[in-house]
């Protein structure tokens, strides 16, 4: 606000003559001229009249007036509304008050005027200010102003309400410090400030006394910021209080804003509680090499503060301060750190080794182009390496019927299946604890004895050497059967090629079951999935059901499943619980607990080898009741906010749909929330806070096995699998395909390279030299283990760029491409969600990976400059990624001029040349992707990014499209896919749509977008006209509730409310009519 010179002086003369006036009425005129400038402004008028020195001012005439024995209250009063009007606008004016002297004249003028209630009210207001100030409410406590002004709250009436709402707010303004807040509890405030809330709940039936009732909470809520404050609440029944007023205030509307309080005021109440582990460790344990491991628990936390406003409050600020940070002071603003390229991390004699990584740049390579001896060897090697493999089947998954049908004959049997198989296979033969789908013969041995198949007649070793061979084909025998029913009719996928890939996986707990989804395969839901709706309150019914656990005794408790206990890993048959399992493939569930008949608290397995990063769970149940809902409580999420409050549902996969035709993971869950909860980790509370992602099941089937998972689950067996197939699938007189390793991980297992690009037409020099001269195109995803969205993504991109589509065709002839298609395999397999084994996020190692610890990100960095150094720098880098925290699909990028913007640098940039085609494909997707959203897209460099593969290929290498591309976890708000939730097919689908948009960066655009082009790539919708909305709207709004119970509700009558009670007008100094305060 622009104030003139004329107004400057002004104001200068106004408080000039304030101090300096010596009768009443002068005085008494200014007051009024001061109000009535500050009433016809806004705030910014009261902030520059406090600039201008307008509080101290003030404040020296209150000291100059009050001090008398005798004060003249005709100009006291509306000086003490001025001040307290100024004063609830200046952060500084407690500071400013005790310099003054002010504060303890106001506390003696409140202690002079107790039987007067408009006086009291003036002075209650200007303390209430004052308190703002730590030390200030701390040295009113100190001088018996906490006690004043407590025994100043009555008990239930209905006179001087604007006085009893002043007075219960200047208390709750000196809890600001943690020495009254323990005076408070010392002398038993705390639990008669519960009696007097109490009272006025029950006797206000008129509810005219709501902001009284507001201010009580607000007195609770600056008591509950001190863990003793917390612990008096509690032990004085203030939960129970609170739990039972909300009760009664549910059933009426007007009391909403009590319930939204008290909800707040509980949660923060409950006491922590330490997570039900042994250990806040991961259950899976891997040594590094070279002794390089060190077991890292947090350090313990006392709880115990003795009554300061401790860790728990230091968390809190930690948390506000965190979401107050600016994001452009992310930005790196340096610009020698964004121009200058780095030294390479490495010798160039090291880089030669991956020459092997370019086949078709050896003199070898005329000789692999003999096309029917690849072919023939290529399909030998698979079939001798993978067994009894069925030919691959790309036609749609048989409809219902047919499969129903084939399944009925099969019941009945042929002669030879009679034979084969005594008993047709049923659902719950593939409960994980039968044994049919492991991979280990001694498991099943395990099983087949507990099935009572041992015969008493033989020696142990014969009864083990039988029963193992019994097992094994009596599963084989089964397992084929089914696939021969069914006909292997998913596209590029063999569950005998997937079995046979798992059992050279190796896992950190050496898993030996696969889990059913992943083995038999999926298909994508044919119908549209919308994004689930919100029902209203739902989280504060959840709170207030979790509330009932503190309050009630009548709590199941019984831990059902323990991954660190083997009792519980296959536990009897218990017709009133449900039965979970996680111990496969990409599996993450730690341990079950059931609370009551029908609900579960589940806690996921951190990261191997440290102590956080849960967020990806994946896990089997059954045992289950059909139509009866089930709650779930994953209680050890760590996320902030999740996509999870904004439409997004967990997926469900069930066996006997399955089998029956429909192997979908389909969106499932209701009445699904994400907030905070009260549990900390075992070792303490300090630096860690817990959400529960809530959902609600209800299972269609009494028999039948289910899984639910974070999000679409794709294994690394699945890929190896998958990769398998694709190469079967080419035909190599025109696609070369070639999968490699790039290196072992640390477990030990291969991390896949992948080179397609067009075989040349001949061998003719110039079909040679043309295939030596394609473009390099590197592609890398799934360095985030839990981004299981990033892996499907990939799946298009490769199916399509192994297809006899023209398009595929044509990007095969003008490019090669480098895909590293899993680049944490450990991570993926052993179902973790951010990092290696190494306990480290790969994706922030690629300054300088270590060749040991990082091999992966070692490897693919030192590929990248090794082409580099044969002048076959990549033309288009991306790594693909799952976001948690946003819909649709976007890329982020990286540019100077665009970083240097958005930080609101200095730094003139008209003279940086800097070519624009950084956003050359995020233009083109959003040409052609329904997925795409252009609006969500940034190009800036950030200071906490700078080690990732994006930044780090950009910067040290020069590649100009550089690229994370990040998936959405939930679904879309905009274009034809608007309102829905993502399948397999949409992520798939985008694959294929980043490879068509990279026909915008070849040399020569023109020859490849032909016609012909164009038809195939509007897929029979109008994608060419889409286009992506406006601004920033893909950013959520806040949560419909609140997620942090640290964000208290704003309780009306706390704000100063001046303008409505003319407190500027005439007051009888006596306060003749007023009457007086009734007090305890």
């Amino acid at each position: 606000m622009s104030v003139s010179r004329n107004s400057t002086n002004g104001f200068e003369a106004i408080f000039s003559t304030l101090q300096n006036a010596e009768d009443a009425e002068s005085t008494l005129n200014i007051l009024n001229i001061l109000d009535e400038l500050l009433s016809a402004g806004t705030d910014g008028r009261i902030h520059y009249m406090i600039s201008k020195g307008g509080s101290e001012a003030l404040l020296s005439a209150l000291v100059k007036i009050g001090s008398g024995s005798s004060p003249d209250y005709t100009i006291l009063l509306p000086l003490l509304y001025l001040v307290a009007k100024v004063g609830h606008k200046d952060r500084a004016i407690g500071k400013k008050a005790e310099e003054a002297g002010a504060v303890l004249l106001t506390l003696n003028l409140l202690k002079n005027n107790i039987q007067h209630a408009q006086r009291t009210e003036a002075s209650l207001l200007v303390i209430q200010v004052f308190a703002v100030s730590v030390s200030t409410s701390k040295l009113i406590g100190s001088n018996q102003g906490l006690d004043i002004i407590y025994n100043l709250i009555p008990h239930y009436t209905n006179k001087n309400m604007q006085t009893i709402n002043a007075s219960i707010n200047a208390f709750a303004a000196l809890l600001s410090s943690k020495d009254n807040i323990c005076s408070a509890v010392s002398k038993g405030y705390v639990s008669g400030l519960l009696r007097l809330y109490d009272e006025w709940y029950r006797k206000d039936t008129t509810h005219s006394a709501i902001d009284v009732l507001q201010a009580l909470l607000r007195c609770f809520y600056k008591i509950a910021r001190s863990a003793l404050g917390r612990e008096a609440l509690v032990s004085h029944g203030g939960v129970w209080l609170l739990y039972h007023t909300t009760q009664t205030s549910l059933l009426n509307q007007c009391l909403e804003s009590l319930v939204q309080s008290s909800v707040q005021l509980m949660r923060q109440c409950l006491p922590k509680i330490p997570l039900p582990l042994t250990s806040d460790q991961s259950a899976y344990y891997f040594p590094l090499p070279g002794g390089q491991h060190e077991v890292l628990d947090m350090v313990a936390a006392s709880d115990e503060s003795n009554g300061e406003i401790g860790d728990d409050e230091k968390l809190e600020e930690d948390y506000q301060e965190a979401q107050s940070k600016d994001y452009d002071d992310d930005l790196e603003t340096d610009l020698n750190k964004l121009c200058l390229r780095p030294a390479s991390d490495r010798p160039k004699e090291l880089l030669p080794q991956y020459s092997r990584l370019c086949p078709e740049l050896s003199h070898d390579f005329l000789e692999e182009l003999d096309f029917s001896s690849q072919e023939s060897s290529s399909s030998s090697s698979s079939d001798d390496e993978n067994g009894h493999c069925n030919h691959l089947h790309l036609h749609s998954f048989r409809g219902e019927k047919q499969t129903a049908e084939i399944l009925s004959r099969t019941e009945k049997g042929t002669p030879d299946q009679t034979k084969s198989a005594a008993c047709p296979l049923k659902v719950k033969d593939f409960y994980s604890h039968t044994g049919i789908l492991n991979t280990r013969s001694e498991v099943g041995c395990k099983t087949g004895e507990t099935r009572g198949e041992a015969n008493s007649s033989l020696t142990n070793d014969e009864q083990k050497d039988k029963n193992e061979g019994n097992v094994n084909l009596y599963n084989s025998t089964l397992i084929d059967n089914l696939i021969d029913i069914h006909g292997l009719a998913i596209p590029y996928h063999e569950p005998s090629m997937y079995r046979a890939a798992a059992m050279k996986t190796k896992s950190v707990p050496g898993f030996s079951t696969l889990a059913f989804p992943d083995f038999w395969g999926q298909v994508p839901p044919p119908e549209n999935e919308p994004m689930a709706p919100r029902k209203p309150n739902i989280q504060r019914q959840k709170v207030l059901e979790d509330i009932q656990r503190f309050l009630k005794t009548d709590i199941i408790n019984q831990v059902v499943f323990d991954l660190e206990d083997d009792s519980l890993q296959f536990p009897a048959d218990n017709p009133d619980s449900l039965r979970f399992f996680s111990s496969f493939e990409c599996g993450n569930l730690r341990k079950a607990i059931q609370v009551r008949r029908y609900e579960y608290d589940l806690i996921l397995n951190a990261d191997a080898n440290c102590s956080q990063h849960t967020q990806w769970f994946y896990f089997e149940v059954s045992n289950m009741v059909p139509n009866v809902p089930y709650r779930f409580n994953i209680i050890n999420c760590e996320k902030s906010n999740s996509q999870f409050n904004y439409g997004m549902q967990p997926v469900l996969y069930s066996v006997r749909d399955a089998i029956n035709g429909r192997p979908h993971w389909c969106r499932s869950g209701t009445e699904i929330c994400y907030f905070r909860n009260y549990f900390c980790p075992v070792r303490g509370s300090q630096g860690t806070t817990f959400y529960t992602l809530t959902f609600t099941i209800t299972f269609k089937y009494s028999e039948d096995v289910c899984y639910l998972a974070y999000h679409y689950p794709y294994t690394y067996s699945t890929l190896r699998a998958h990769l398998r197939l694709l190469h079967r699938s080419v035909d190599p007189r025109k696609v070369f395909f070639r999968e490699q390793i790039l290196c072992p991980t640390l477990a030990g297992n291969a991390c896949p390279f992948v080179t397609i690009t067009a075989s040349p037409p001949s061998k003719s020099y110039k079909d040679i030299h043309q295939l030596r001269n394609r473009p390099c195109i590197v592609l890398t995803s799934r360095v985030h283990p839990g981004e299981s969205n990033a892996s499907w993504g990939m799946k298009g991109t490769l199916e399509f760029l192994c297809s006899r589509d023209p398009i595929a065709q044509a990007l095969r002839e003008t490019f090669v491409f480098k895909i590293i298609p899993m680049l944490n395999p450990d991570g993926v397999i052993n179902g973790m969600n951010r990092c290696d084994l190494n306990r480290e996020d790969l994706n922030r190692q690629w300054c300088k990976p270590d060749p040991v610890l990082c091999p992966t990100i070692y490897h693919t960095k030192g590929f990248l400059y090794y082409l580099n150094s044969v002048g076959r720098t990549p033309l288009v880098f991306c790594d693909y990624h799952g976001h948690s925290r946003k819909k649709n699909v976007f890329l982020y990028g990286c540019s100077v001029k665009e970083t240097l913007w958005q930080s609101g640098s200095t730094f003139d940039t008209a003279g940086l040349k800097e070519d624009p085609g950084y956003r050359t494909l995020a233009k083109a997707l959003d040409r052609i992707a329904p997925a795409f959203s252009f609006n969500s897209c940034s190009y800036t460099v950030e200071k906490s990014r700078s080690a990732t593969a994006r930044i780090v290929v950009w910067k040290e290498l020069g590649v100009l499209r550089s690229y994370t591309m990040e998936s959405t976890y939930n679904g879309f708000d905009q274009g034809i896919y608007k309102g829905l939730q993502t399948r397999t097919r949409e992520l798939e689908e985008m694959g294929m749509k980043f490879c068509h948009s990279l026909l915008s960066v070849t040399i020569d655009t023109r020859a490849l977008y032909t016609r012909t082009l164009i038809n195939h790539m509007t897929l029979g919708h109008n994608v060419l006209d889409h286009k992506s909305h406006n601004c920033f709207e893909d950013d959520e709004p806040p949560c419909v509730e609140e997620i942090e119970y640290s964000t208290y509700p704003c309780l009306k009558g706390s704000d100063l409310e001046f303008d409505q009670r003319g407190c500027m007008a005439n007051t009888d100094a006596q306060g003749g009519a007023e009457g007086h305060i009734p007090q305890k």
